[in-house]
Parts: structure tokens; C-alpha cells; sequence
């Protein structure tokens, strides 16, 4: 059945079988691994990840996809079909229903107006996969895995919880339709422990974070000091106290900055 990729959902069907077989050769999957597949479309990566996994949940919103799904997979016991939207489905209890509490991996070519708020369920759930293997548009790939210097409230937010790795370029013409940014393929590999325990110390971080990055245009001292009611003597003390300067901008503290920043509050 050929169906057209809807407008409305942000669906491009990426139909290039090399690339389909690299996203899968880049999850590093066992037949021990279940994988969470967001947006199977009509499952040309599904067929590849079922050969491989012990099991594929394919998580698709699209109505006119689920009966091609459900007839394409009718016969393989390896790959269950839901029909919800990954930003509304009660992740933890899928999880649970499929005990997977001690790991599962996701891998995904999603819409790329919910990347983020994707992106942010999948660190920030009960229970989070151990590896996210993402197509996103190429200069959100860049984004999240950027260096010290060219740091983002997305890029802080991805690398508090894991280590984000570029891994390579999609071009334009591997989708059906062709959209109009080229995109990439980004591994996400969650910390093992640490982050999510101590939510109060979780919060004072991106409080600080979401005041440092405030006014792009402006020095972290003044963004600090608006954002927080503080002294710009205060801020500018705390600032020199991890290594840096009064002209420091935002986007040039790592991760680890950010949280030594945080600890002299």
C-alpha cells in the first residue's frame, strides 16, 4: 500500500536501505535487547531491528499506518504494534507490562518538531533506556552534541543525563518526501547512575541553567544576576571561583561547569 507521508505528523518515510541498515548496525543490538521504536512508519526499519532483537514495540500515531503494520507483522512474533502517541502513552507501564525495567534500548527517526520534548521524556522517565539511537534534522544533532563553547540549553539538558555522540550525516534524498534540511544520526547513551536521585538538586541546576542562558547576547554574569536577584558582585565571584572570567558567556561551560557552578550557590 503506498501511503503519503502526512504533512501534520512531520512524517518523512526515510527509504534509503543503506542508511536503514546503518541506523541498526549503530544500535548494536543483540537478541537479547528489546527496542522501543518510535514512529515505525510502515516499517521498513522495524523488518531490519525484528531480525535482529528479541522484540520490537513499535509505538506509531498515524491511524492509516496501523492496519499496514499490523498486516506486515501479523506472522512475526518479534514486534508487538501499538497505536498511541509516544508523548501521551504511560511509558513506565509499558515498560512495566514488558519487564523492562533493567534496560531497553529506543530507536527512532522521529518527527523533528517534537525532538526535544522526545528527547526529554526518554532521559527523564521512571525507567530510561539505556541507548537512544535518534535521526534528527542535522543542525539539532550538532546542537545536543556540542563541546564546551558552543553549549545550549538543549545540549546542558541532553549531557546532564547522558553522552550525546554524533554519528553521521543523513542526506535530504534518502526521505520520501524529500524534506528540506539534511539530517543525522545521534547515539544517546544514558549515565548509569546519579542524575535523577536527588530532584531538588536536579531542579537548582536547570534553575540556574535556564538564568545563564537567559539573553543570548548577554555575559553570564549579567544573566546570572537578573535571573537569580543577585549581586553582580556575588555572581561574578562565584564564576571566577570555577575558572572563568567576567566576559564568560553561557555557551562556554561543559556540563560539568555548569554543576560546579551550581554547588557554590
Amino acid at each position: 500500500m503506498n501511503i503519503r507521508a502526512k504533512k501534520s505528523l512531520g512524517q518523512n518515510f526515510l527509504k534509503d536501505e543503506q542508511v536503514l541498515a546503518r541506523i541498526v548496525e549503530s544500535g548494536n543490538i543483540s537478541s537479547e535487547d528489546t527496542v522501543i521504536e518510535i514512529g515505525p512508519g510502515q516499517g521498513a526499519l522495524t523488518e531490519l531491528l525484528a531480525e535482529r532483537c528479541k522484540k520490537v514495540i513499535a509505538i506509531e500515531l498515524d491511524d492509516r499506518l496501523i492496519p499496514v503494520l499490523q498486516e506486515n507483522f501479523q506472522y512475526d512474533e518479534h514486534v508487538e504494534i501499538v497505536h498511541d502517541d509516544i508523548l501521551k502513552i504511560n511509558l513506565p507501564a509499558l515498560i512495566e507490562s514488558n519487564n523492562l525495567q533493567q534496560g531497553y534500548k529506543v530507536i527512532a527517526n522521529i518527527p523533528y518538531y517534537i525532538t526535544a520534548p522526545i528527547i526529554r521524556l526518554l532521559l527523564e522517565t521512571k525507567f530510561p533506556p539505556s541507548e537512544i539511537i535518534l535521526m534528527v534534522q542535522k543542525e539539532v544533532a550538532e546542537r545536543i552534541t556540542a563541546k564546551a563553547g558552543a553549549m545550549s540549553i538543549l545540549a546542558v539538558s541532553v549531557q546532564y543525563y547522558s553522552d550525546a555522540k554524533y554519528l553521521f550525516t543523513v542526506p535530504r534524498s534518502a526521505f520520501d518526501p524529500v524534506p528540506k534540511v539534511d539530517s543525522a544520526v545521534i547515539r544517546i547513551m544514558n549515565h548509569e547512575s546519579g542524575s535523577k536521585e536527588n530532584k531538588e538538586e536536579t531542579k537548582k541546576f536547570f534553575r540556574i541553567v535556564r538564568a545563564g542562558f537567559s539573553a543570548k547576547r548577554k555575559t553570564l554574569e549579567n544573566n546570572l544576576s537578573n535571573g537569580l536577584h543577585l549581586e553582580k558582585k556575588e555572581i561574578l565571584e562565584k564564576i571566577e571561583s570555577i575558572g572563568f572570567v567576567k566576559n564568560t558567556r553561557a555557551q562556554e561551560l561543559s556540563v560539568e561547569d555548569w554543576k560546579k557552578l551550581t554547588d557554590s550557590f
